[in-house]
């Protein structure tokens, strides 16, 4: 079974398909070799409105004394656990709180270290050494090693461990974490390595910053006494052990967290560690923030409405309002709808892009709670100056209409507008309503709204092409995970990680829906046998028609992959990932090895996976052998698509902002000019703070809310 498991890794790679890291998030700017300094390479200015404060920060350059008996009251999300490796509520304590990575936020967002004092990358930019100080110290007194964080990462690939989810930490991109996760390589295979008790060294499977990775709850380090000595259990508040500047005095799961400073913490010499806040509580956030502070249930919650904002605005509320940025986009992103449609034409797109009125959508339905862009960026964004949308032009959009063939709307269907409900988009209904009008009244243009739940919304933003979808545009959001070169795009580029998307041939739309539909695609069954009969692939001749697929598929595309550019070949030769052709082999070999007609029947099911489509979970594995090479035929024909596929793999997996700015604006302004994606406005935060508390940080990324809470101080 192990070794099964290990084949299923190999097909799974990434690498085969979108020449991309395994998600849309790769890691953040190096700092050349000196890590001593900020990194600031995402971070946007501080921009905020002008009729409400900038985030209250200490004013301390060191860290102070804890003020005996002092609290503060936070409202964040719920926390089912407060285990680092789960991707929940508790990253936002998780990270920097409760447990401290070798890098890490500071108050203004910038990227600083902190259990490392350094490190250097090697010359092929693969191979990067982490040096560490000697000072740190775990909450039960134990120092703070190197061996700490080999240990963290290894027991969270160890292929035991069922619920790690690697992506969300720096083991996405270290050499063989996947492999030895699925148990196809052995742990000395793997890219970390203790050099001595305060030098770590970490391997890349390609070249690609790290420092934005790093700061993520799931690179924090564990210490190993403590969780060998309570399994499964050492996240819970009885035997938690941190490294961080508060620890664990109780909790309850989706309830109240209570925190407290950590007496044995060391900070970084020279740097503001914390605030002087003595105890800390997290509640979970409700739906009336603003009452509850008002009622004194908590001392820090964000303005999530229009109302509420508007109401803070105008009381004596305003002091104590903040307001922060927040890195997204709201945006209008293609539906890719399987059927055609004069929504097809480029042009007709534009005209609707020239067309929308940002100004009366932000300060009608928002009330200020974000900016008015064609662009996405917000203020002080590196792609800012470099970024190209569509200007708002009602008579030059006219034209474009009219030269199209569809004067004044004439002839044009009902455009679908689709929004999410509204516990996850509470403005989306008004904003659809005002973009209704104002395509209406501006080019004729009919429009209806559909509003999807929160799985089907999440479909239509992140997993393709969707089989009911009418022509139209989704109101989508676009997010940053994390500080890093690949979140440049803001989401723009989200739906070239799908086939069938965008500039895509609309019969590669239609195969997409087609192959998303089963676990197993019916006509592959058809074509190769069934992989859910237990008895078929036992006998050899049960392999025929796959292995003659697998062959064919793997000679066309080990040749197309010769065919592209040079640049392309890093990304689709990967150093230490087996080939399609090496790949196939060792399937076959687990079936000449088998002992058992099950395990034969195993390693057929294998086979099927790797060449013909399937869709576990309802997601179409893109890396089938038959997809792939369609996929490959499809770049290859479509005018732009090689550019675009090129572009997103060389700013994704870039070291520095410097190199990937350029690269993302291109590729955005590329779908800006094609009107895929029409931005809107951007995103602010606000929060209401009571007098005397300083250090709040609201995140700016995905998760929003606050983070940071070690630098609240209390006058």
């Amino acid at each position: 079974m192990k070794k099964k498991k290990a084949i299923l890794a190999l097909i799974l790679s990434c690498a085969l398909l979108s020449m991309t890291a395994c998600s849309n998030n790769s890691s953040n700017t190096a700092n050349g070799n000196d890590a001593k300094s900020a990194d600031k390479s995402n971070n946007a200015a501080n921009t905020t409105s002008n009729t409400t404060n900038t985030s209250p920060k200490n004013v301390n350059t060191s860290d102070p004394e804890i003020k005996a008996g002092s609290s503060v009251t936070v409202f964040n999300p719920k926390m089912p656990t407060l285990d680092p490796t789960q991707w929940q509520g508790q990253i936002l304590v998780g990270q920097g709180t409760l447990l401290e990575g070798l890098y890490g936020y500071n108050q203004d967002n910038e990227i600083v270290p902190k259990i490392a004092t350094g490190y250097t990358v090697s010359e092929d930019k693969k191979t990067w050494t982490f040096t560490l100080r000697k000072d740190a110290k775990w909450s039960n007194g134990d120092p703070v090693t190197a061996h700490d964080f080999y240990y963290s990462y290894m027991y969270q690939m160890d292929p035991a461990n069922t619920t790690a989810q690697l992506w969300l930490s720096v083991l996405n991109f270290v050499k063989n974490s996947y492999a030895y996760h699925a148990g196809a390589v052995s742990k000395e295979e793997v890219g970390v390595r203790v050099i001595d008790d305060y030098t770590l060294e970490i391997e890349t499977t390609l070249p690609h910053a790290l420092l934005g990775s790093l700061v993520l709850a799931g690179s924090m380090p564990m210490n190993q006494k403590n969780v060998e000595a309570h399994p499964g259990k050492w996240f819970e508040p009885e035997n938690f052990v941190g490294n961080g500047p508060y620890m664990v005095k109780s909790f309850i799961p989706n309830g109240e967290l209570v925190m407290v400073a950590n007496p044995n913490y060391v900070g970084v010499a020279g740097q503001l560690n914390r605030g002087n806040v003595e105890t800390i509580h997290v509640l979970p956030a409700t739906t009336v923030p603003v009452q509850d502070y008002m009622s004194g249930q908590a001392d820090v919650v964000l303005v999530q409405t229009a109302s509420d904002l508007q109401y803070v605005k105008t009381t004596d509320l305003k002091s104590q309002v903040y307001s922060a940025p927040n890195y997204a986009i709201k945006y209008l992103a293609w539906s890719n709808p399987t059927t055609e449609s004069p929504y097809d034409k480029k042009e007709v797109r534009q005209a609707i892009a020239k067309a929308v009125q940002r100004a009366p959508i932000v300060d009608s339905v928002l009330n200020g709670l974000g900016g008015a862009t064609n662009i996405f960026a917000t203020p002080g964004w590196p792609t800012e100056s470099l970024e190209k949308g569509i200007d708002e032009d009602i008579e030059g959009a006219k034209q474009l209409l009219k030269d199209a063939g569809y004067e004044g709307g004439k002839g044009l269907p009902t455009l679908t507008l689709y929004i999410g409900v509204k516990q996850i988009d509470a403005q989306g209904e008004q904003i659809a309503l005002a973009l209704g009008q104002i395509l209406q009244q501006n080019l004729g243009i009919p429009t209806e709204i559909v509003q999807l739940n929160e799985a089907q919304f999440n479909a239509y933003q992140y997993s393709g092409p969707q089989a009911d979808a009418k022509p139209g545009f989704i109101l989508a959001s676009g997010a940053t995970n994390w500080s890093e070169p690949g979140t440049l795009d803001m989401g723009a580029t989200q739906q070239l990680y799908s086939l069938g998307t965008l500039d895509a041939p609309l019969e590669s739309t239609q195969k997409f829906v087609d192959w998303s539909k089963d676990v197993y695609y019916k006509p592959a069954i058809e074509q190769y046998g069934d992989p859910e009969d237990p008895k078929v692939g036992i006998e050899w001749s049960d392999w025929a028609a796959l292995e003659k697929a697998a062959k064919e598929n793997i000679a066309y595309h080990e040749k197309w992959i010769t065919e592209q550019p040079a640049e392309w070949q890093p990304y689709l030769k990967q150093d230490g990932v087996a080939s399609v052709g090496e790949q196939w082999e060792q399937i076959v070999d687990v079936w000449k090895n088998a002992k058992t007609d099950e395990e034969k029947h195993g390693a057929f099911v294998t086979a099927w996976t790797f060449v013909a489509p399937n869709a576990p979970g309802g997601k179409l594995n893109q890396n089938a052998l038959d997809v792939l090479v369609y996929y490959d035929k499809i770049t290859s024909e479509t005018e732009g698509l090689t550019d675009q596929r090129m572009w997103q793999a060389q700013f994704v997996n870039a070291l520095t902002t410097e190199e990937a700015a350029p690269i993302a604006a291109k590729l955005v302004n590329s779908l800006l000019e094609d009107a895929y994606d029409i931005p809107l406005f951007y995103q602010v935060q606000y929060f209401l703070v009571k007098p005397g508390i300083t250090g709040v940080q609201s995140n700016p990324w995905a998760w929003g809310n606050f983070y940071n809470l070690h630098f609240l101080n209390v006058e």
